[in-house]
């Protein structure tokens, strides 16, 4: 058996706009997903309804009961609890208040994410990211909610991706609000460094809140980053170095280097670009200190096949239903190089597979190679825990099928089968498979 220990937080997540549906009830404003999206969408679905957790969320809580959770991540709407400047909706809040609580008494730990990925539009009309003022804006936002929540949640993430939400959103249009930019390498980044210099700030602010208003002690502060991922195929001390540094550089990576964040965030260090535009006093207040590093980790970069540089993708290698590359070791050597660049414990905030599910003539979902993924993932994840990475937790990406962004509802990663017809939830293959794992609280040999 390779266990893990008792302390281990099994969990799983999602993330407001992609299950909750209800885009116009109770109070709701738009965010950027609802307002962008048209004509951006494959098969042009929507968010308007997707999973319906809004009005479903004691049934889909009780689903996470009886798999074991221990921890489930979600997700607060700032447009549902904030629909214009100065007005919180208490209708809005008080779903999340209703959530926490179910989660509570089910015995599951509530990690809330403060933002993940939808902007209200009334902020987005004012500058979006671009703006400074978004920190005045999520300030309030982000007290809202801590003043709410903080009685009960304990772990909290501030932002999640923002290597997609800006680098996709602002500069390759490939997420909402799909926005494009058409100027030189070197002025991309120095405008992604203005951007991100504001979502830093946010990220500094909310943990400034977390740690003044919180009315449980002991508050457990992290973000939920994901970044360019490289594993050392060839294990000599050169191979390692390599794919060390290659997971590190900016000028490779863009906004997907795990440097270009966390340097500002965990070591207070300005990357080139935004050393010229960061004081010593903001990177101070960015960096507060964190109590974990939160990582969503996939696959390996070095498989992709589609990168502009060789790599060592083959043809017909196995890949998921969204073609990403099956590589279990990613989650050997990611947690290795961020825990000896960051020093933080790291929990897994995002880990899974999009696969074929479909309801089979039996009534049932049969998904073996997602199984298969899980044990191989949670296998490598393992063996950094032997070597002594401090790793606090695995979270499964995700609770259920859900609106994949831009890919709209055709990728299905959940451990739950939704039938977006008639919002019908079937536990999958693997949803047994991981409540095992869960209940023996490791991986038979």
């Amino acid at each position: 058996m390779k266990q893990f220990p008792k302390s281990f937080l099994w969990g799983a997540a999602s993330a407001s706009f992609q299950v909750e549906g209800a885009r116009n009830e109770d109070g709701k404003s738009d965010s950027i997903w609802d307002a962008t999206s048209e004509g951006h969408i494959k098969r042009n679905v929507n968010g308007d309804v997707t999973c319906d957790h809004y009005h479903l969320y004691k049934e889909d809580v009780a689903f996470m009961k009886e798999l074991g959770l221990k921890s489930y991540r979600f997700s607060v709407s700032w447009p549902r609890v904030m629909p214009q400047r100065g007005v919180v909706n208490e209708k809005g809040l008080q779903f999340y208040q209703n959530l926490v609580d179910e989660l509570v008494q089910a015995g599951i730990e509530p990690f809330c994410t403060l933002y993940h990925w939808d902007l209200p539009m009334w902020v987005y009309n004012e500058g979006g990211w671009e703006n400074p003022q978004i920190i005045e804006e999520f300030t309030e936002y982000a007290r809202v909610v801590i003043d709410a929540l903080s009685d009960r949640v304990r772990y909290w993430m501030t932002i999640n991706e923002p290597a997609c939400f800006i680098g996709f959103g602002y500069f390759e249009g490939r997420q909402a609000p799909f926005k494009t930019s058409s100027m030189s390498r070197e002025q991309r980044f120095r405008d992604l460094a203005h951007i991100s210099k504001n979502v830093l700030l946010c990220h500094g602010r909310g943990v400034q809140l977390i740690r003044e208003r919180s009315k449980l002690k002991d508050p457990q502060i992290g973000f939920a980053l994901n970044a360019r991922n490289f594993v050392a195929y060839n294990e000599t001390e050169a191979g390692i170095e390599k794919a060390r540094n290659e997971m590190f550089d900016i000028e490779k990576g863009f906004s997907m280097a795990a440097s270009w964040w966390a340097d500002p965030m965990v070591l207070g260090r300005a990357p080139k670009y935004m050393d010229e535009i960061l004081t010593k006093e903001e990177l101070e207040f960015i960096s507060q200190p964190l109590d974990y590093f939160g990582y969503n980790v996939y696959f390996a970069n070095n498989y992709n096949g589609d990168m502009k540089e060789p790599d060592l993708g083959w043809p017909g290698m196995p890949r998921t239903q969204t073609g990403w590359p099956i590589t279990p070791e990613v989650l050997y050597w990611s947690p290795k190089f961020l825990y000896e660049r960051y020093s933080l414990p790291i929990l897994i905030t995002e880990n899974g597979m999009s696969n074929l599910d479909f309801v089979m003539r039996d009534g049932k979902v049969h998904d073996p190679q997602r199984i298969d993924y899980m044990y191989g993932y949670l296998s490598a994840l393992h063996k950094a825990m032997e070597e002594g990475i401090p790793v606090i937790g695995y979270t499964a990406w995700s609770i259920m099928d859900n609106f994949e962004w831009a890919e709209g509802c055709d990728p299905r990663f959940g451990l739950i089968y939704v039938d977006y017809r008639t919002l019908k939830r079937i536990p999958k293959d693997s949803f047994y498979w991981y409540k095992k794992v869960i209940q023996e609280g490791g991986l038979e040999e």
